[in-house]
């Protein structure tokens, strides 16, 4: 009977339980070592570390492939965002409508919230969320008759104080004369003054709000939407 190593079934026990964590350095190094301690009585016995070396073969297969579809998605998307950042530059003086559901507060702005109802409300509320959900301030529209409103908001929560720049939600809800309630169209109509770039992705100013390309619904020149279109 020939005699097994033990540095051998150390080796061997190491490159099983650490196989798929292995680097190419690694796994060279326990390569050389079992050969080094191979049983020179059984040089074919070595079924377990075949099947190793071929899990290994796979993995780096795999790892390979992996990389290679992370790197051609992040081309995609890199070319996707140069698109769309071409495309909001030629909507500078466009008449743009947009369904939102976030404004954009910088140091100085007040942006517009636009709604729409298709019928009489006693009161429309609109509640402006940070961006953990906390309520920052609430705004109230009341006796509103159908059609498209817009409210303005000074940028300040319920205590007077002016908020922190960044993106806050825009929630909105409307109590018709019953008391029933009823969800009103953040709907925006407006001409696209300019284009803004945050954090590589392109957004419309229109009308003290900045929509994203994805939340546009028509496009026409300046004038489209006035007479209903």
């Amino acid at each position: 009977m020939g005699l097994v190593s033990p540095v051998q079934n150390d080796a061997t026990n190491a490159s099983t339980n650490r196989v798929q964590s292995l680097g190419k350095d690694e796994f060279l190094k326990l390569l050389i070592t079992k050969l080094q301690n191979q049983d020179p009585l059984k040089p074919m016995d070595d079924e377990s570390f075949i099947a190793q070396l071929a899990q290994f073969s796979t993995l780096e297969q795999m790892n390979n492939i992996s990389e290679g579809i992370a790197e051609a998605n992040q081309w995609d998307f890199l070319q996707m965002q140069s698109l769309n950042n071409a495309m909001a530059a030629n909507l500078v003086g466009k008449d743009v409508r947009a369904t939102y559901d976030r404004v954009f507060l910088d140091g100085d702005n007040s942006p517009n919230i636009s709604y729409t109802i298709p019928s009489y409300a006693s009161d429309v509320k609109l509640t402006i969320k940070d961006a953990n959900g906390n309520i920052v301030t609430t705004l109230v529209d009341n006796d509103v008759k159908p059609g498209t409103h817009s409210v303005e908001w000074d940028g300040k929560d319920d205590l007077g104080n002016r908020v922190v720049e960044g993106l806050y939600s825009v929630e909105a809800v409307a109590r018709d004369a019953a008391g029933e309630t009823f969800t009103p169209d953040l709907l925006l109509e407006g001409t696209v003054q300019a284009v803004v770039y945050r954090n590589g992705s392109a957004y419309l100013s229109v009308d003290g709000v900045e929509i994203s390309l994805g939340d546009i619904t028509a496009i026409g020149e300046p004038g489209a939407f006035s007479d209903g279109g």
